[in-house]
């Protein structure tokens, strides 16, 4: 069975940077899965995978354009403190969930002044090239579950609560 549309992959990987600096891994967890075809994984370690089988082994290097996208510096903002409310003061790094009018958003602290916090809402991997080596572990058929639901179940994929 070879990687399609509809189908579940089970797969361990290890992402580095352009530098080779480690940056996640599965190997040392349970199997990353996700349902071919519906977007679960960036769009070029995705293509990457279609028509590859069980047991196979591939490098592959991901531009930011198929990845996470570009780093937008318009992305970067000062906002009041007094907007975070209750929240203890934030750290430079620390990652910070913000409702906006967009709806909710993940943002890095770059710096906290007295009054203003400067915050970064790219992907903290926005603009770099992503290297992945991948072994696929297992393939199967989705349930009819999966495909309504647009991802894989179980270990590695989706929980429902």
């Amino acid at each position: 069975m070879t990687i399609a549309e509809k189908k579940v992959v089970d797969f361990h990987y290890t992402l580095t940077s352009e530098a080779g600096v480690e940056l996640d891994s599965s190997r040392e967890r349970e199997p990353m899965s996700y349902l071919h075809g519906a977007g679960n994984i960036i769009p070029g370690l995705e293509k990457a995978m279609e028509g590859r089988a069980e047991g196979d082994q591939f490098e592959i290097q991901v531009q930011p354009d198929e990845a996470y996208g570009a780093r937008n510096p318009g992305n970067v903002q000062r906002i009041p403190l007094k907007r975070l409310g209750k929240v203890p003061r934030p750290r430079p790094g620390q990652v910070l969930g913000l409702q906006t009018q967009q709806g909710p958003v993940q943002v890095t602290v770059l710096k906290v002044g007295r009054f203003n916090i400067d915050v970064d809402a790219n992907h903290p991997l926005a603009g770099q090239v992503l290297n992945f080596a991948v072994e696929i572990v297992k393939i199967r058929d989705a349930t009819e579950e999966e495909l309504s639901h647009g991802h894989a179940h179980g270990p590695g994929g989706h929980q429902h609560g």
